[in-house]
């Protein structure tokens, strides 16, 4: 048993037919564990405690059809108050409430409802206004449930317009996030196709460099065999009138040599000799042709013919 089972005694005991009865029991806590096992307890007095919060676990009390909660320190509801759905009673007199949880709308059984003696807010202050008689609890029941309804929508509305506002930050973020990531690709591409070119001029002039290395050889090969060439002698032009040259030089050849033989047989001791009376004989033919000119016609006519 927990303290505040142990304060409030057996809930068996205190059970009244449907009716259970934990007023004045000095209660710092809900025992809600024994309660959820008394699903018979459809009408749960707990005024005069100690209680100044209703645990979450609480509103799984769904039984629940009336329930006092009045002369307590309750500063605020379970944000779940709204799941007890079957509660048709409530009586909050005397507590330390300023606001109600956005749920209680959902209370659509409730019936009868006192908030007298709370710090309320003004606004539900006067929604709530008196409850002095039955006609007037019924109608604090009526109006604070129209009034947590519109807070409802009021509020869904706002949570609507939130999530409209977030969804259209996110429109934009991921417009933004999508514009920017096109502006990457584009900053890529165009590296990209920097960097192509760049490797296409590098290419190119690195062809460009071979072609001239080459050509270099080429034209040193070519400029070699220019300076070979240029430094050969060059051949003299062809003489003219060759044949012409070689009669002349042929017959000066055999002059000299008549002249050295007729030398010999003039004008030495061989004049006596078989060969040198020969020698006399052609000299003195020769002179007499020479003085007709029929030699000097002869080479002439040779030379005309070539």
């Amino acid at each position: 048993m927990t303290k505040a089972s142990s304060k409030g005694g057996n809930l068996r005991d205190k059970l009244d037919g449907n009716e259970l009865d934990l007023s004045l029991s000095d209660l710092n806590e809900v025992p809600v564990k024994e309660l959820a096992a008394l699903p018979k307890a459809t009408v749960l007095d707990l005024s005069c405690n100690k209680l100044t919060t209703l645990p979450s676990d609480f509103c799984g009390l769904t039984h629940l059809v009336k329930l006092d909660l009045s002369k307590n320190k309750l500063q605020q509801l379970p944000a779940d108050f709204g799941r007890l759905v079957n509660l048709q009673h409530l009586d909050l007199l005397n507590n330390r409430l300023v606001t109600l949880p956005v749920s209680f709308a959902q209370l659509k059984s409730l019936k009868w409802l006192d908030l007298k003696d709370n710090p309320l807010d003004p606004v539900l202050a006067k929604v709530a206004g008196d409850c002095l008689d039955e006609k007037q609890c019924k109608q604090c029941a009526s109006k604070v449930l129209q009034h947590m309804k519109a807070v409802q929508a009021d509020q869904e509305r706002e949570r609507q317009r939130r999530l409209e506002v977030e969804r259209e930050a996110e429109k934009k973020r991921e417009a933004k996030q999508r514009a920017k990531e096109a502006q990457e690709r584009e900053v890529r591409k165009r590296e990209k196709a920097e960097e192509k070119e760049r490797r296409r001029k590098e290419y190119d002039a690195l062809k460009a460099a071979k072609r001239e290395q080459e050509k270099k050889p080429k034209k040193e090969t070519n400029q070699a065999a220019k300076s070979k060439s240029g430094s050969r002698p060059r051949k003299p032009p062809p003489r003219k009138h060759t044949r012409s040259w070689a009669v002349l030089k042929l017959l000066l050849l055999l002059l000299l040599c008549v002249a050295g033989g007729l030398v010999a047989c003039r004008m030495t001791e061989l004049q006596q000799q078989p060969l040198c009376t020969s020698v006399n004989t052609i000299y003195d033919n020769a002179v007499r042709g020479l003085r007709s000119h029929n030699i000097l016609q002869w080479v002439l006519q040779t030379d005309s013919q070539q």
